[in-house]
């Protein structure tokens, strides 16, 4: 069962027989790389929320990546970061740098933002990236984000504050993926 199906990957909601996997690849935080955030929460902390509402309700979300074999290979998310903010924040992760390079979560990213774009009133949805995050930014620009600028110092990383780069995508930006104009 698949919420959200492109050529090479599908995302769906997270399932109670993901937990194990999905937990796993928290904990281990080697894999997240120089740029994903490094906290982790305690598995009862990780069972309680996926309880209380499947990682999933109105104005957030987490949804997995998975690959052409069905196999879990990241996550993608969406949050209001912002309450008063007419907008929603991306987060993403792949679990492996082996899948990495090959257009999963540039896909994931448009998949998303078309349905949110579909289904949420939200006019805006944006990734905050780390400057020095070249796959991020690549991943931005490709699915047509506009760089607004640097935002100073918010977002504590590895021991220091850091600047992240705002991008953001309108409703009524075009999305380089679709043959249509948007609505």
């Amino acid at each position: 069962m698949a919420m959200l199906r492109g050529q090479q990957i599908t995302l769906r909601p997270v399932r109670a027989a993901d937990l194990d996997v999905l937990y796993g690849h928290h904990i281990e935080i080697a894999n997240r790389g120089d740029y994903f955030p490094v906290g982790v929460m305690g598995e009862p902390t990780f069972q309680k929320r996926f309880q209380e509402n499947g990682f999933w309700d109105r104005d957030e979300g987490m949804l997995v990546i998975l690959d052409g074999s069905e196999s879990i290979v990241g996550h993608i998310e969406f949050f209001r970061a912002v309450p008063y903010w007419d907008a929603y924040e991306l987060s993403y992760q792949l679990y492996d740098e082996a899948v990495a390079g090959r257009g999963y979560t540039t896909e994931a990213v448009q998949l998303v933002v078309d349905y949110l774009f579909d289904t949420k009133p939200r006019h805006r949805i944006h990734p905050v990236v780390l400057p020095d995050n070249g796959a991020s930014r690549r991943i931005a620009e490709k699915c047509g984000f506009t760089l607004e600028g640097t935002i100073r110092e918010p977002f504590f990383h590895r021991g220091r504050n850091v600047d992240v780069l705002m991008y953001s995508l309108l409703r009524t930006d075009p999305r380089p993926w679709r043959a249509e104009a948007p609505t």
